[in-house]
């Protein structure tokens, strides 16, 4: 192995509308559910800073491109805020077409691709009352949506995908009370997920009808799940984590149909979800170009307490992983060998189809205190997290994975939803008084991996 990645291997960032633009209630936007949720309970938001103003993107973004072209970008991701482009789901915001259409241009100008996703957790408050991913209303809202987004800016932009993470708000939504609704309900979870993957698909379905120059596929975050053991309980354990949180969108909008499993799970949960045969074939009829794959960590778990378990603890429990190492400030396991198991399972079981690294990264608290005397921040941390991973993904490329793309999460430190700022994961660092941006350690050494298109034998 050389270090070298295939030629027009993707270097670059991901990113969010709701996490890095800012003007959350400027230029026509309308509410989104975080919106909502700040100005009803701040308390809840770490440190109390709100979706208003996040990384400033909206005003800084010719400045931000630029600095992306300085780093070595040749590419970049972020989304369209649903509730910016179509305030009240049915008038086109002109002040939203001309913003993106201002990005993508400048973006394409300065020789960085535009990967642009439709929706990430950014639900629009109008629809969140109306019962969100529970309505089949909303799912038809979001096709409309996405007809409109590939009408406006399909000129420019030719690689979409419809979803960051759809499992993430049926998880903290419908199992956590981290996203909205914030409840614990199995029967909504499914609800939920099923109407998500519809609109999905549906949205693929415009594209193609449409006649859209391009491709179109998803994000998801893939969590490999490894048993405590190899006791059939344990190994069991792991089989139902990897269905409901990797296989259950992972195999309908790659293969285009659901696992076996997932019907098993829905009669021992008694769980109804109201699907029509007709829409079991759009999901066949509409499966994926490409697939993003964001990966942070791995899930490790052990048998759970059948009989006496509530929800999911009667299917598997969390086990950690005497050896694993951990990220003190997140609490996640970094485990680089992951990326290329993922590599593996997509090459032999997902008919390996072409496929990109997403979103991969470390966020860290107080990094301040890694300022050197220039101002600089010394990040060796993120450096050594992005090449161990790079070498393991490397490794699953040359055995035959289909990969054309690495992106880190993110380009400028950006809100996080409930915790803010307070883990930062960008290769620049964003001073949250000035909006002055300074570029990190890892941001020079990301420019030398992606300009060379390989990685250096040693930093």
């Amino acid at each position: 192995m050389n270090n070298r990645f295939p030629e027009g291997f993707l270097w670059g960032a991901a990113a969010s509308g709701p996490q890095l633009e800012g003007a959350g209630s400027k230029h026509g936007k309308g509410k989104t559910v975080w919106d909502y949720w700040f100005e009803a309970d701040p308390g809840k938001f770490y440190q109390q800073i709100g979706p208003e103003t996040t990384s400033n993107f909206y005003n800084q973004y010719k400045e931000d491109i630029l600095s992306m072209n300085e780093i070595g970008f040749n590419s970049f991701r972020t989304s369209i805020s649903w509730a910016r482009l179509l305030p009240d789901g049915t008038t086109i915001n002109p002040e939203a077409v001309t913003f993106y259409r201002e990005v993508f241009s400048r973006l394409r100008d300065h020789g960085v691709k535009s990967i642009v996703n439709l929706y990430h957790f950014d639900m629009p408050y109008r629809l969140h009352l109306k019962g969100g991913w529970e309505n089949r209303e909303t799912v038809e809202e979001f096709t409309h949506y996405a007809k409109i987004a590939f009408e406006t800016f399909g000129d420019l932009v030719n690689t979409w995908t419809t979803f960051n993470e759809p499992i993430v708000p049926v998880e903290m939504g419908y199992l956590n009370d981290k996203h909205l609704p914030g409840v614990y309900d199995l029967k909504r979870a499914a609800h939920a997920a099923y109407f998500t993957l519809l609109a999905h698909v549906k949205a693929i379905s415009v594209f193609r009808e449409s006649g859209h120059c391009g491709e179109i596929g998803i994000i998801l975050n893939l969590t490999p799940s490894y048993p405590r053991s190899d006791f059939p309980e344990d190994k069991e354990a792991a089989k139902w984590a990897d269905l409901l949180f990797n296989r259950s969108f992972l195999d309908p909008v790659v293969l285009g149909r659901y696992p076996l499993e997932m019907a098993e799970f829905l009669e021992l949960e008694a769980i109804d979800v109201p699907y029509k045969n007709t829409e079991l074939d759009l999901i066949k009829d509409n499966t994926i170009d490409f697939l993003g794959v964001n990966y942070y960590q791995p899930r490790r778990v052990q048998a759970g307490d059948k009989g006496i378990g509530v929800g999911l603890d009667k299917y598997f429990k969390p086990y950690q992983w005497p050896e694993a190492k951990i990220n003190p400030y997140r609490g996640w396991e970094i485990y680089e060998k992951g990326l290329y198991e993922i590599s593996l399972n997509i090459r032999d079981n997902y008919r390996n189809i072409p496929w990109y690294v997403a979103e991969n990264g470390i966020g860290v608290e107080g990094e301040e205190a890694f300022l050197d005397e220039e101002g600089e921040v010394q990040d060796d941390y993120r450096i050594t997290f992005m090449e161990d991973h790079l070498r393991w993904l490397q490794k699953g490329m040359v055995e035959g994975s289909n990969c054309f793309g690495y992106h880190v999460w993110t380009f400028i430190d950006n809100w996080s939803w409930l915790n803010e700022y307070k883990n930062r994961y960008g290769l620049i660092r964003l001073d949250l008084k000035t909006q002055t941006r300074r570029k990190k350690k890892s941001a020079y050494w990301f420019k030398q991996v992606a300009v060379k298109n390989r990685l250096p034998e040693k930093w």
